[in-house]
């Protein structure tokens, strides 16, 4: 028998990773919607010991030696794909010391479950302990990745969910942002005043929503043979390729807002239930960032979901499901969907005043990292920003200031501008499958979302990390990130429309 060649054997190493990593998404589901809180500490243990087995796997001399001993001119395209994703997992591991790895997991951990007393309780005072200890083992970790990249400390974080992007090319799209969204946003809350929507008037009962949101998820296409809905502190889509988690989080007062949380966990949903199945247990069958993964929920929530298209489309979902009422007419329900009110809450934001709220944690997060703030800091920098980019007030409400994100509990220092870079990325593909289709909208107000779907399948869903985020986004849309699109799509709906 011919002994496997050394990409053999580290395939079969990965794919090991990749069933770890399949335990260890179930048990982080479990542990956001179904867990005992007496559980915690047993789970934050267990986690961490996953966490560290897997780090142990990635840097084992064996590991390096592989790597180090094949010929990358004698794979295949698509395996020369799968070693340089390799080998980024392989560099980003080995640069962090073990004993860091399994403390970070563990602060993780006991700091989401002190989110999950102090959010509700308004105490921010609560939860500063284990926070800075989150905080502290994230600047330890920001401090090594930038001594072994060369880089700033954020922009070492950064690059853990959006490879490659420095922080001058981010600055550059932010700065920009923020020179027209005032003005933007402005205009649009002024144009809207002169006809504001009917509210829906409740209750509407979890179950019916639950069964409405299941309709709508079967529409766009999701496989509930492998992946479920449920329930949660904070929207979210986890799990595996094979087994699908999402969940949302209901009102009784109001509908649509777990609805369109629906739609954008499903867009995450979507692609990953479409990565590359030949692929699925090696990092090229990965998802290719976190801003190309936000690009896909956002272009379910923001540029189909709220599209007129979809909208009149869902109407009689609805009413079948809630009863009718005069919020549910077709050109009310498009105002609804449409409408631009900024807001203290970020996942339940407008299209509009939605990039506010990033810019505003961007901020705060890279200040934290870099050490020109402390934690207590946050508050006062929470409200002087909302007060600025939206308006609000915020002072001594920390359940919906600060407390209101789960990010920064396990560290995900980083992850925020992916989410207005996805809302970017989304606007520029829509606009591309436009060109290649141009019957998509017609084919959606007629009730068949296929050509939109087949087109992200084939352009983003399907490729995986075989592709840098570059070349997927030049060869989907024929040219780099333009953040215009965004811009574009934004005047046109809300202003021109």
């Amino acid at each position: 028998m011919t002994s496997p060649t050394a990409y053999q054997q580290l395939e079969a190493r990965f794919a090991r990773l990749h069933r770890y990593g399949h335990l260890g998404a179930m048990a982080g589901w479990d542990q956001l919607t179904m867990m005992p809180p007496g559980g915690n500490d047993a789970r934050a243990e267990a986690m961490a010991e996953l966490s560290l087995l897997m780090h142990e796997t990635l840097t084992a001399p064996q590991t390096r030696e592989l790597l180090e001993g094949i010929d990358a001119s004698s794979l295949e395209a698509e395996q020369q794909a799968n070693l340089r994703e390799m080998q980024r997992e392989v560099q980003d591991a080995t640069v962090m010391p073990p004993e860091l790895v399994e403390a970070q997991s563990l602060a993780g951990a006991r700091c989401e479950q002190a989110w999950r007393t102090c959010r509700p309780n308004n105490d921010w005072q609560g939860f500063l302990p284990t926070f800075r200890e989150v905080v502290r083992l994230s600047r330890e970790e920001a401090r090594i990745r930038a001594e072994a990249a060369g880089c700033s400390r954020y922009e070492a974080l950064l690059q853990k969910f959006e490879p490659g992007l420095t922080l001058e090319a981010l600055d550059s799209i932010f700065n920009d942002l923020r020179q027209w969204l005032p003005g933007l946003l402005s205009e649009a809350v002024a144009r809207q005043s002169e006809r504001a929507p009917i509210m829906p008037g409740g209750p509407f009962g979890e179950a019916e929503q639950r069964l409405l949101g299941e309709r709508v998820m079967r529409w766009l296409g999701f496989d509930f043979d492998h992946g479920r809905l449920d329930v949660s502190l904070h929207p979210f889509c986890g799990g595996v390729p094979d087994d699908v988690r999402l969940t949302t989080r209901y009102r009784e007062d109001e509908c649509l807002t777990a609805l369109m949380g629906i739609i954008h966990e499903t867009g995450h949903a979507r692609y990953e239930q479409n990565l590359p199945k030949a692929w699925r247990s090696q990092p090229a069958g990965r998802a290719r960032s976190m801003a190309v993964h936000e690009s896909q929920s956002l272009s379910f929530e923001m540029q189909l979901g709220r599209s007129a298209a979809f909208v009149r489309q869902l109407r009689p979902w609805l009413v079948e499901a809630l009863g009718d009422q005069p919020a549910f007419e077709a050109d009310n329900l498009v105002r609804l969907s449409q409408q631009v009110e900024p807001g203290l809450i970020r996942v339940d934001a407008d299209e509009v005043s939605y990039p506010a709220h990033i810019l505003l944690r961007y901020d705060i997060e890279r200040a934290l990292i870099e050490g020109e703030i402390e934690v207590e800091d946050i508050p006062a920098r929470w409200d002087d920003a909302m007060q600025r980019l939206l308006g609000l007030d915020t002072r001594g409400n920390y359940r919906d200031g600060c407390l209101q994100d789960i990010h920064w509990t396990d560290g995900s220092f980083g992850y925020f501008p992916t989410y207005s870079l996805g809302a970017m990325l989304a606007a520029q593909l829509m606009a591309a499958a436009r060109r290649v289709e141009p019957q998509l909208d017609a084919r959606i107000a007629e009730g068949d979302p296929s050509l939109l779907l087949e087109w992200l399948k084939t352009n983003i869903w399907q490729r995986g990390s075989l592709l840098e985020t570059s070349e997927l986004i030049r060869r989907a849309t024929g040219e780099a990130l333009n953040p215009e699109y965004y811009q574009r799509h934004l005047r046109e709906r809300y202003i021109e429309g």
